[in-house]
């Protein structure tokens, strides 16, 4: 018989958020707690993540301490909102555009990118600046917003201005008549980095209007009206921002979280693999050498899950290792083969858990979360375990 420590299972727990319903640590909490209720001899890992979206200060919190800080802001339509800062023992600060920039902060009948705006997180990277940071790292995702970060730049000393040297309105479609700037960047030497795995450009067919603006609200005219604004957004960038690199408009990254990105490099900053920067945090990768069994999850497990978001990444490094991965998630669309292909051993879904569709499983997916993953968690057990 093998040693009683050889037959119990190494548990790795590795979710993202579920969008709307659930944060990435009580995603891993509950699945936990569904295990150990089928099986509590194994041992079970959580290292929830997160790409940059909603949750990333929370994660990396969890993994790196610091002390969080609250910070006043507001949201896409400048209505108080409250934010925070994770401040760390090297001098880093972590924030998120999502706690000021962020969709779900806003109806679908609010939904309009030519009005929404940044302005709330330029009061939390000022926050930052003001608290002695001497790195700001910006976790871009889920916005609301498609101002190219015009909204962000006015709380750090920098006011968008039109040909008759009035103050832009906010939003994204006011950036159509941008001329000049007024003032200087406040930001007393502190690098930024924007943590996006997101490498659209701001503009064109590719650039942030174009892919995400649908998402926050925009038909196709006003899709083609934020890319001239943003357009007209880079020349004033690049003609009057000192540092400003050429070409802004084409860079890399520049089109995360509408045009946050192309804002962060105009600063001076750069652009980082936002969930390359969590699995360092969180040191994923020894956590995966060890592991017997991977459970990775978002709310929607489609097509867009298997380019670059969390649960590619996770069940691209089990596949690596061998290692088998599990999937869960609210909703599975994708299909068997092109999961497996990706690494994906298993998927399975809170709304085929709560009966389908056809028997209230949506609401039930939506406002029981916590026991549906509970109870996929101990099946999970059920069939895994020694």
């Amino acid at each position: 018989m093998w040693p009683a420590t050889l037959l119990r299972m190494r548990v790795l727990l590795c979710p993202d958020k579920f969008a709307g319903t659930l944060s990435a640590p009580d995603v891993a909490a509950a699945v936990a707690d569904g295990w150990r209720d089928a099986a509590p001899g194994d041992d079970l890992l959580l290292r929830p993540l997160a790409d940059g979206g909603p949750g990333f200060v929370d994660v990396l919190a969890g993994a790196l301490g610091g002390c969080r800080v609250p910070v006043p802001t507001v949201d896409p339509l400048g209505r108080p909102a409250a934010g925070e800062i994770l401040l760390t023992g090297d001098g880093t600060a972590y924030l998120e555009s999502a706690q000021a920039c962020g969709l779900h902060l806003l109806t679908a009948a609010e939904r309009d990118p030519k009005a929404t705006t940044s302005y709330g997180l330029g009061l939390l990277v000022a926050a930052a600046v003001e608290a002695g940071a001497r790195t700001a790292v910006v976790g871009l995702g889920g916005s609301a917003t498609n101002d190219g970060g015009a909204g962000m730049l006015v709380p750090l000393g920098v006011t968008p201005l039109d040909g008759a040297g009035r103050a832009l309105p906010y939003g994204g479609a006011a950036l159509a008549a941008a001329a000049a700037l007024d003032g200087e960047p406040w930001l007393r030497g502190v690098t930024l980095v924007a943590a996006t795995d997101v490498d659209n450009p701001l503009l064109g067919l590719h650039g942030a209007s174009s892919v995400f603006g649908p998402q926050k609200g925009a038909d196709r005219a006003d899709v083609l009206l934020l890319d001239a604004a943003l357009q007209r957004w880079a020349e004033v960038l690049t003609e009057r921002l000192p540092g400003c690199p050429p070409g802004l408009g084409a860079l890399p990254g520049g089109g995360a979280a509408g045009g946050l990105g192309a804002a962060v490099l105009a600063l001076g900053g750069r652009c980082e693999s936002g969930i390359g920067l969590v699995t360092r945090a969180v040191k994923l990768d020894a956590a995966l050498d060890a592991a017997d069994l991977v459970i990775t999850g978002e709310g929607s497990f489609d097509h867009q899950s298997l380019r670059g978001k969390v649960v590619a990444g996770v069940a691209g490094a089990a596949r690596d290792r061998g290692v088998p991965c599990v999937v869960l998630a609210g909703r599975v669309s994708t299909g068997r083969r092109e999961a497996a292909a990706a690494g994906v051993t298993d998927a399975y879904s809170l709304l085929e858990h709560f009966g389908g569709e056809e028997h209230g499983g949506v609401d039930a997916a939506m406002t029981r979360p916590v026991e549906g993953l509970r109870a996929l968690g101990a099946r999970l057990a059920r069939q895994w375990s020694r």
